[in-house]
């Protein structure tokens, strides 16, 4: 089991997008299991491989009980209209912030055998697959927010411990 160090905001990994994963190899089925390993410590929604280092489009998942993974993720559907939702993220420790987020997402990508994968959902489903998406995309949640809130949660980064 290989539990991974997240990179924290300010690390360039996290502001660049990612690339396509174009072979499947040992790399990307070791890549795989640390993000599924990284995942499955209680409190943990979502882990996108920037958040481990690797600019490589994919990210694990660990909502409702179910666990898995996702390689070149694109989101191909959201409905109703962006709502403030509370949301915090392992790459900016212990704050939380609502970020503007649909209330329904659907992605599509592949799996370790280059089958299609789809993955839907509401509530917490929806908020993670747009928060992973993002990071693939070189986005962090703090991105998402209204001015006057953004600018609260980059001073409180600012003076964070861990910044």
């Amino acid at each position: 089991m290989t539990v991974r160090e997240i990179r924290l905001y300010g690390d360039p990994v996290l502001r660049t997008p990612s690339a396509e994963i174009t072979t499947i190899d040992e790399g990307v089925r070791a890549l795989v299991q640390d993000l599924l390993d990284s995942v499955a410590l209680p409190g943990r929604a979502g882990v996108a491989a920037p958040q481990i280092g690797v600019g490589l489009r994919a990210f694990s998942y660990n909502v409702d009980g179910e666990i898995g993974y996702i390689l070149n993720p694109r989101i191909v559907e959201v409905r109703g209209e962006p709502q403030p939702t509370g949301e915090g993220c392992l790459s900016v420790p212990n704050l939380w912030h609502d970020a503007l987020r649909h209330p329904y997402a659907k992605v599509e990508g592949i799996d370790l055998d280059g089958a299609p994968v789809v993955l839907e959902g509401e509530g917490l489903m929806a908020q993670m697959l747009q928060h992973e998406t993002d990071h693939l995309d070189g986005m962090v949640y703090l991105q998402r927010l209204p001015k006057e809130e953004r600018a609260k949660a980059m001073k409180a980064v600012r003076e964070s411990d861990w910044f």
